[in-house]
């Protein structure tokens, strides 16, 4: 087997359009919440959201160009270049036939789909659609727009798997890669999903927050007064790479892929498992594929929604895993600063566990005051700042609609 390993990082997100900035702002607890100014929201039980901040698609693509791609796929654009700039590749110089594109969405074309669709509600006769509809709405376009753009002729798709989409698809890079079917692969998803009908929908389910009147700290991950989710919106793109070719390019190495872990609840389409029995599965395998014992993991990366059931259901299978070396793990919840990205949220995290084992540093979970008593209170939650620590190998958690569970294990880069 090849050793796997990170070498360009890419990033838009509600605390950052690129990764420089999003790792500052990580780092120094600072949260992307704001409301909702996509579209007036008064009507609606939750009127806030994680948006991408100063944005315009004409800073990026030419008016054409963005006529012809949704929010989703130019956030996903806008990422792998970064990622692709980051690690330095020059494809004039690569066999392209083993460079792939593996790139994920939870939902696709979200904001293109609505406003066709009601645009054609209203229609009196001759209903009209945009000639690019199709290919702007199904969640391939992106990793198969990414691929055209580059001429990379190697394994192209994208995984579906709702909030475990992107953390597949580094998994899914991982084994191409370390199998020697790649060299190279840019792996990441993107979503786009602040729109009218994803607000309205998942409202719907109870499942986000509606503390309109406390929307600033209603991303609390482990927290007594937790009363869901916060949607996000953005992207992240991570060039995964074999060693020998990193190592042939010179190229910085940000860590190294050494488990990934994938399972299914088998429980409920929305719902956890209560016992976590999908996340301790995939945790478990990833960790028993890196080949090291489950005391080795310094930091996990906690799926951690903010959610009553999901929350705990982690921290049980958590608990079950590493046991008594619960005191000397810490854990924090990205989604208190940028909310829950569906699709998009596990390169994100896992971006930012890759600069945690590079770097030694733990971003924090904020927003949280007052645990739920149902955890256990050895364990290390991060709470409030960031944290100093030699973190050699890394966890990082992804759990999806469907019962869809994925981890991914990271490790320092020893030559």
């Amino acid at each position: 087997m090849r050793r796997v390993v990170i070498t360009g990082l890419g990033a838009i997100t509600p605390i950052g359009n690129n990764v420089k900035t999003y790792w500052n702002n990580l780092v120094n607890g600072v949260s992307g919440v704001q409301k909702i100014t996509r579209f007036d929201a008064f009507r609606f039980k939750t009127q806030f959201a994680c948006e991408v901040k100063d944005y315009d698609a004409l800073d990026y693509f030419d008016r054409k160009e963005a006529r012809k791609l949704d929010r989703f796929s130019q956030y996903g654009l806008i990422s792998a270049e970064e990622a692709i700039t980051d690690a330095e590749l020059d494809f004039s110089t690569l066999d392209t036939n083993r460079i792939g594109v593996i790139f994920s969405s939870g939902v696709g074309g979200f904001e293109t789909f609505e406003k066709e669709v009601i645009g054609y509600a209203q229609s009196d006769f001759n209903p009209r659609f945009n000639p690019f509809f199709i290919t702007k709405i199904i969640a391939n376009g992106l990793s198969g727009t990414i691929s055209i753009k580059h001429g990379l002729r190697g394994v192209n798709y994208t995984p579906v798997t709702a909030c475990a989409s992107s953390t597949q698809s580094i998994i899914q890079a991982f084994n191409y890669i370390r199998l020697g079917k790649a060299d190279i692969i840019i792996a990441g998803g993107s979503e786009a999903p602040i729109t009218e009908a994803s607000i309205g929908g998942f409202n719907a389910m109870k499942a986000m927050s509606t503390n309109n009147s406390g929307f600033e700290t209603a991303s609390r991950p482990f927290d007594k007064g937790r009363d869901g989710f916060v949607v996000g919106e953005g992207a992240g793109a991570i060039v995964v790479e074999s060693l020998d070719s990193a190592v042939k390019r010179g190229a910085e190495i940000y860590a190294e892929v050494v488990g990934g872990g994938e399972s299914s609840d088998a429980y409920h389409i929305t719902g956890t498992h209560p016992e976590g029995l999908g996340a301790f599965l995939a945790m478990d395998a990833a960790i028993t594929e890196a080949g090291i014992a489950q005391g080795q993991i310094d930091y996990v990366n906690a799926h951690a929604t903010s959610t009553g059931i999901g929350d705990l259901s982690e921290i049980r299978a958590l608990e079950r895993l590493f046991g008594n070396h619960m005191e000397q793990l810490q854990v924090s919840a990205s989604k208190s600063m940028t909310g829950h990205l569906l699709g998009a949220t596990g390169v994100i995290e896992a971006i930012s566990t890759s600069l945690s084992v590079q770097q030694d540093i733990i971003p924090p979970t904020i927003n949280t005051v007052n645990v739920d008593e149902d955890i256990p209170t050895s364990l290390n939650l991060t709470l409030g700042k960031s944290v100093a620590k030699n973190v050699q190998y890394a966890l990082s958690n992804s759990f999806g609609f469907g019962g869809h569970c994925a981890a991914l294990v990271l490790k320092k880069y020893n030559d």
